[in-house]
């Protein structure tokens, strides 16, 4: 037995079949890929963009004025923004915490700006997003379980602001704020007894989702998963589960196992930038003089644009000669093995060969010899 599921997300532009993986549109665009691209050719039904980078440019009112993001980026499907709580992490160097929000200095001209629970929120619905994040507060791994304590108080502390702002403002504007969801994020890096505290405080917001944050973040994946396998069965089976910024290929059905249902990572495009390419038999690094003439396709398993029409040894070419159009081909395909496990693993649940479908990725090779 597993805890995977298969279900329906429902958001103001359309309906989503989970298990899904969300390409990952930092500053609304995924790297290399056009629209046209991801709602055509590999039929992503739902994208995640960034609040604190698209707040820095340029500029959430800016967005606002121009129809919000779907029409500014001129994307029809769903949009899950992230609140900044990423950064609180990523960018350490710029920013101080405290129990007001977080204060970063722009890493792009030294600027201060001060994120609070409920500026978050308020940047967010200015953009238009169909499923908004608490702000939270990410920490390293290893951190004191001391720290780890003051950091999950402090996170449920802005979810509980940031929650009571959001009912106030669908409440004032429900005809424009219709159909917009927030969802918290469980943290308390990688002790389970705080995982537990924090899950617990949170379901009293009661919140249409909940998200599992705070992993890929120089843990042992062992340890990811074993925070997952803590977290996930103390969530509401009614209620979709996101676990933000994972993984490789392999791991996607290891946390469907454990009862996620969504999924972000920039694995697929950033390895794609840089010559690792995921397949149906492992994965393959394309700079290796053995694809120099290699005529076949990346994966002959595989039904994208790039493995239709192109060899591996072509792309090879494109890649040691620097060309743009390499990484569009490259990330096309990555993105489309993600998609394309998702959907393998959504079938395997209506089917009810899950089991199976998890036994023979685990005894799958992870590169081709």
């Amino acid at each position: 037995m597993t805890g995977a599921r298969a279900g329906l997300l429902h958001t103001a532009h359309g309906v989503i079949e989970t298990p899904v993986f969300m390409p990952v549109g930092t500053q609304a665009t995924v790297k290399g890929l056009m629209q046209r691209d991801l709602a055509g050719e590999l039929d992503a039904r739902i994208l995640l963009a960034n609040t604190y980078h698209l707040f820095l440019r340029p500029g959430h009112e800016v967005v606002r004025r121009l129809g919000g993001l779907h029409r500014f980026m001129s994307w029809d499907r769903a949009i899950l923004t992230d609140s900044g709580g990423y950064q609180v992490f990523s960018l350490d160097s710029l920013r101080k915490v405290s129990d007001d929000g977080v204060l970063f200095r722009s890493h792009l001209n030294g600027d201060a700006h001060l994120f609070t629970p409920e500026s978050t929120v308020d940047v967010q619905l200015a953009l238009g997003s169909d499923i908004l994040m608490v702000l939270d507060e990410c920490l390293p791994y290893p951190v004191s379980q001391e720290s780890a304590k003051q950091s999950i108080q402090r996170t449920i502390r802005w979810a509980d602001a940031a929650f009571r702002h959001f009912r106030r403002r669908v409440g004032e504007e429900p005809e424009v704020l219709a159909g917009r969801r927030l969802f918290p994020i469980v943290q308390g890096s990688m002790f389970p007894d705080l995982r537990r505290d924090c899950t617990a405080a949170l379901l009293e917001l009661d919140a249409e989702g909940y998200a599992i944050g705070g992993l890929s973040v120089g843990e042992p994946r062992a340890l990811s998963l074993e925070m997952v396998e803590v977290t996930a069965p103390l969530l509401p089976r009614d209620r979709p589960r996101y676990v933000m910024g994972v993984g490789m290929p392999e791991e996607l059905p290891e946390y469907v196992a454990r009862g996620m249902d969504m999924m972000d990572c920039v694995l697929p495009s950033r390895n794609a930038r840089n010559g690792c390419l995921f397949t149906s038999k492992g994965r393959i690094i394309i700079k290796h003089a053995r694809y120099k003439e290699d005529p076949l396709p990346v994966d002959g398993d595989c039904g994208c644009y790039t493995c239709r029409n192109f060899s591996r040894a072509y792309l090879r070419h494109l890649f040691q000669a620097g060309e743009i159009l390499y990484a569009t081909l490259a990330t096309l395909h990555n993105i489309r093995r993600y998609l394309d496990i998702m959907r393998q693993v959504r079938q395997s649940i209506v089917f009810g060969t899950f089991p199976e479908y998890l036994r023979a990725v685990r005894s799958a090779p992870v590169e081709i010899a």
